[in-house]
């Protein structure tokens, strides 16, 4: 579970986020809509613990993200574009952020490719990837740990009518492995057909969109 408590955040003067609280709990996933500009991204990363916020708290499990633990546990996450080396491969890159923490199997690896729609064995450089080939990347490294927690910042991005529905597909099956997922998205097909609870951002303040 996470708790969201009365954030708010100011940066050189001019107020992000105004005063949001939320309660996002494990089996659903939630959707973000806004334009660009509106505080979604910016909620994100203090959810991640990347921001602090100027006033309030983010707790998950009881633990103050940026106090009691620097950043959120257990979470596979996209915010803006991924970034990886351009001449490895997508399993040789998987590997080394694997190695950073050494939670997972090689197997696992290899299994987070496939499922994204990834050839593990392919030797193609990163830099010869596709938009679409490296968000499903992005996405592969997201869920590699088998993380509880998706936090994801478009992640459909790039990705064609056949990526789109994999994806919807992977995410629909996560849910009911009862991970929680936050979910932004300008796409209003995938905030209908995917999230049960919808939250609109304008101007650092959110509202319920379900």
């Amino acid at each position: 579970m996470i708790e969201i408590r009365n954030v708010s955040l100011r940066l050189d003067g001019k107020s992000i986020l105004n005063n949001i609280s939320l309660t996002l709990e494990p089996g659903k996933i939630y959707g973000l809509v806004g334009s660009n500009g509106s505080g979604k991204t910016m909620l994100m990363k203090c959810i991640c613990g990347f921001v602090h916020p100027t006033e309030g708290e983010i707790k998950t499990d009881g633990r103050r993200v940026g106090k009691d633990v620097d950043y959120l546990p257990n979470a596979g996450i996209i915010i803006e574009t991924p970034g990886f080396i351009p001449y490895y491969s997508g399993l040789q890159n998987l590997r080394l952020l694997a190695g950073i923490r050494r939670k997972v199997t090689d197997d696992q690896i290899r299994k987070a490719l496939k499922i994204t729609g990834l050839d593990p064995d392919s030797r193609l450089w990163v830099r010869k990837y596709s938009l679409g080939m490296r968000q499903r990347l992005g996405i592969a490294q997201a869920i590699m740990e088998q993380p509880d927690i998706l936090i994801l910042d478009e992640p459909m991005n790039g990705l064609d009518k056949h990526g789109v529905a994999d994806i919807r597909e992977l995410l629909m099956e996560l849910k009911k492995q009862g991970k929680l997922i936050l979910l932004a998205s300008h796409n209003p097909a995938d905030i209908e057909l995917l999230c049960d609870e919808v939250y609109e951002m304008e101007l650092g303040n959110i509202r319920n969109f379900s």
